[in-house]
Formats: C-alpha cells, structure tokens, sequence
C-alpha cells in the first residue's frame, strides 16, 4: 500500500501502453525521456517495468514541486506565476526539459491535479500531456479524468503513453494517429 492507503501496480492496462511505447520506439530506433509531476513517477515505473527498456528509456525527473518544474526542467517562473503548474504550456516546457536533461529523442510530461482537491483554478482530473520530439515538433493534450486519485494517475500514465506512442509513430511515418 502506497500513501493514504493508496495501492500501486504495475500492470493492466497501463502496463500493456508502456509495452506499446517501448515497441514504437524500438521500431523508431529512437529513445524517451519523462518529466512527471501528478504520476510521482508512475510513467518512469511502468516504461522500465518492460523487460529491454533500458534501448529506449533514458531516464527522468519528478518534478512534483511547482518550483521544481522550473529549477530542474527549465520551465519559465514567469508562466508557473502566471498560470500555475497545471497549464498546456507548463507541460511543453517540461517535455523539452527532460529531453535536454537526458539527451533522449522524445521528451513525455505530465502535470495536472490527481485531488483530492482543485489546484490552480482547475478541477481534479484535469491533465495535460505534452510530447517535445525532434525538429522541435509538440503535442500537447487535455485529458479530464474522473474517478479516484489513484484511478486519475493511472489513466494519466495510460493517456500519457498513447500521446508518447502516437507521436513517435506520426513522426515515422508523417502521419499522427490518435
């Protein structure tokens, strides 16, 4: 049991994405890198849970401070203090960061609010999830999740991994699929 009585597996659904991420990357021959934030490090979790990970993940960052966001990763204070951490243009920018931290070729972020209560003026569920890949190429996505803090973080890792294995095949073969 995690925190608050809080339990976390790796595996299901979440797992099966990571699988996918991985597979896309392989066939890319590219490598990912994370910048977690209401994940606390599920999304690094569930990449090396996957046996042959360590050909496509290059590691990351939990940055799950608001001021972390731009010490570690490089997100500007200027737009923390604007829009606070759960912003689209807050998760581009760690994206980046953890791209540049690791020399990875697709940078995957998350921030949002898990609850139990709202934070900076947006409900619980709310994520955005951003892919910096080459060329200076993003996405970014808003997701509205419902259901537990638990619940909420784990379709945030799953979410988060589709974005990821989206985005790399776009990049492959021009086209991104949803």
């Amino acid at each position: 049991m995690g925190p608050a009585g809080e339990e976390t597996r790796i595996g299901g659904e979440a797992l099966e994405a990571a699988r996918a991420a991985h597979r896309v990357l392989l066939e890319a021959g590219a490598t990912a890198a994370t910048a977690e934030s209401l994940t606390g490090g599920l999304i690094g979790a569930h990449l090396t849970a996957v046996p042959g990970a360590s050909a496509t993940y290059r590691g990351g960052a939990v940055t799950y401070a608001t001021d972390t966001k731009s010490s570690v990763l490089g997100v500007p204070e200027g737009l923390l203090a604007e829009h606070g951490a759960v912003h689209p243009d807050v998760a581009v920018h760690m994206a980046r960061g953890a791209r540049r931290l690791t020399g990875a070729d697709y940078g995957l972020a998350v921030t949002g609010v898990a609850g139990p209560e709202p934070q900076d003026g947006q409900p619980v569920g709310t994520v955005y999830a951003a892919v910096a890949g080459p060329g200076s190429h993003t996405r970014v996505l808003r997701f509205s999740f419902t259901g537990d803090r638990s619940g909420i973080r784990l379709d945030t890792v799953e979410g988060a991994l589709r974005l990821l294995r989206t985005a790399v095949r776009g990049d492959v073969t021009g086209n991104a699929r949803a």
